[in-house]
């Protein structure tokens, strides 16, 4: 399918002079289900709330790889979405500079990509998939699991905003990508990786978000929705994964400079420093910092929660 670009980091994205146009956090690719049915209704509750995981099913999908004791390497495996290029590539970097294999994808190889699989070919998986192809996704995610022997980490990373237009203009075909991209994708991905979490001891899952899901703007409907989606999810799925030592949580950026944001004038960008408490944009290091504690030891008994870094701008 073509379309969007997949490895957009979630920066916020402003266009246009007046106070409601939205610093529209952009994350990287992602993907989207459409639910049917009552948007408000509360799923039956579970017998005495415990959150059982459920046992996995053995369906069309491909069953994940088991992870054997024993045959794990030492190094830690995560997999980031979108990692070819803005906070995608700062994490697979850093993640790569303190030991961990790194696996990533994108619809094409940059520069970047080429250069660290012929530097780190045993610690660097990149193979071509495109973010809306959920068949593709479990495949890679199984692959990566047969290869490292498991995964520790998922960081869904990956977005698309295509641009910003008015909710009553965006074509239908423009609300299935934002759906497939931002909210379906994360959720294969998640199952996927939570399926080899499970049976090597647990894992972590990190959604980036968006400030979008937190404050209205507009221009920015759809893409809110998927990401307020995301959050949900995430609060969910920690509960229902809980049980198996596997963490969930939800990361909101706010503004910092990327790939989607380089069309933002300077102007907009100034009205954004003085409506936020520091004063001033993020720096793509301090969203990262934000990902990887999420990630470390030192927020193990954090789960299910959604961590804002926005510099206050949505207080």
């Amino acid at each position: 399918m073509s379309g969007p670009q997949e490895e957009t980091a979630h920066a916020a994205v402003v266009s246009g002079p007046t106070e409601e146009t939205a610093p529209t956090a952009v994350a990287g690719e992602q993907e989207t289900t459409a639910v049917a049915g009552e948007q408000g209704a509360a799923p039956a509750a579970v017998a005495d709330e415990r959150e059982t995981a459920p046992a996995a099913v053995a369906d069309e999908r491909e069953s994940a790889p088991a992870a054997v004791a024993g045959e794990r390497e030492t190094a830690r495996t995560a997999v980031i979405s979108g990692g070819s290029r803005g906070l995608g590539r700062l994490l697979v970097e850093r993640l790569l500079a303190d030991g961990w294999q790194v696996a990533t994808f994108s619809r094409s190889a940059n520069d970047f990509v080429k250069d660290t699989v012929a530097e780190r070919p045993d610690h660097f998986i990149w193979e071509s998939v495109d973010l809306v192809d959920r068949k593709a996704l479990r495949t890679f995610v199984n692959s990566v699991a047969r290869r490292f022997g498991g995964i520790d980490l998922l960081v869904n990373n990956a977005a698309v905003l295509n641009r910003q237009e008015l909710f009553l203009t965006t074509s239908s075909r423009q609300v299935d990508t934002l759906l497939a991209s931002n909210l379906a994708a994360p959720i294969a991905l998640a199952q996927a990786c939570a399926r080899v979490m499970s049976g090597s001891g647990g894992g972590q899952i990190i959604n980036v978000s968006s400030i979008n899901a937190v404050r209205g703007y507009r221009g920015v409907a759809v893409y809110s929705a998927t990401k307020a989606g995301l959050d949900g999810f995430s609060r969910s799925l920690a509960r229902e994964l809980g049980p198996l030592n596997i963490r969930v949580n939800s990361l909101v950026p706010g503004f910092f400079d990327s790939d989607m944001t380089t069309e933002v004038t300077e102007q907009n960008r100034e009205r954004i420093a003085r409506r936020t408490p520091l004063g001033r944009l993020a720096d793509v290091e301090e969203i990262a910092n934000a990902v990887l504690f999420l990630a470390s030891p030192q927020s193990s008994f954090i789960t299910g929660q959604t961590l804002v870094v926005d510099g206050g701008i949505t207080c």
